[in-house]
């Protein structure tokens, strides 16, 4: 005996269209646009710091040593010689997390529009370190550019992706009293460090 709901599900079945392809999207990537400074400006309006170590004579130790003397504990991804380095991984329990002073990662990419920088879970030790930590640096390759969201997604390795997140500036809210907060909900700054 079929049901109503069964006669339903089959002429539904039966009038099924043919799939079409998906439309071709375009980038609206324009040539002429200056990635670095778009990017810099983009940075600077959402409460990010920009730091180009070409352009100083420290290092990324040197800098963080620099900017954080009262640093205690620092969380990195990327190789700092000659700092004492809290481990954190996937297990870390968020007592340790929430101690983290400085989180060091590295971003894959960065998007001029909007100054966003893809983070994958690989890069980030641990989902939660960067939001959870007092002040976040995101290490970036200066030829990792991207000029917009559209061709950051295609840039993205959907097949291998676990968990990865787009950051744009620190934690901000302008919920309170109509006046924006940095630092309300998560990390007080960011600074990108595009490296020697």
């Amino acid at each position: 005996m079929t049901t109503t709901r069964d006669t339903m599900l089959a002429r539904i079945r039966q009038n099924k269209p043919e799939p079409l392809p998906l439309p071709d999207v375009p980038t609206f990537v324009n040539e002429a646009d200056d990635l670095s400074d778009r990017f810099e400006k983009a940075l600077a309006f959402v409460g990010g710091q920009l730091v180009d170590l070409q352009a100083t004579p420290a290092s990324l130790v040197g800098f963080l040593q620099e900017t954080f003397p009262d640093a205690q504990r620092i969380a990195s991804s990327v190789p700092l010689p000659g700092l004492d380095l809290v481990p954190v991984g996937p297990e870390t329990d968020k007592q340790v997390l929430e101690q983290i002073d400085v989180a060091v990662l590295r971003g894959d990419f960065a998007v001029a529009e909007n100054a966003a920088i893809w983070v994958p879970e690989a890069s980030m030790m641990h989902r939660a370190l960067p939001f959870i930590t007092q002040y976040l640096v995101l290490v970036v390759d200066r030829d990792a550019l991207v000029p917009n969201m559209h061709v950051a997604y295609e840039r993205l390795d959907r097949s291998r992706l676990t968990y990865g997140t787009f950051i744009a500036g620190p934690s901000k809210t302008a919920d309170i009293e109509q006046s924006l907060v940095i630092g309300a909900h998560g990390a007080r700054s960011l600074t990108v460090v595009l490296p020697e």
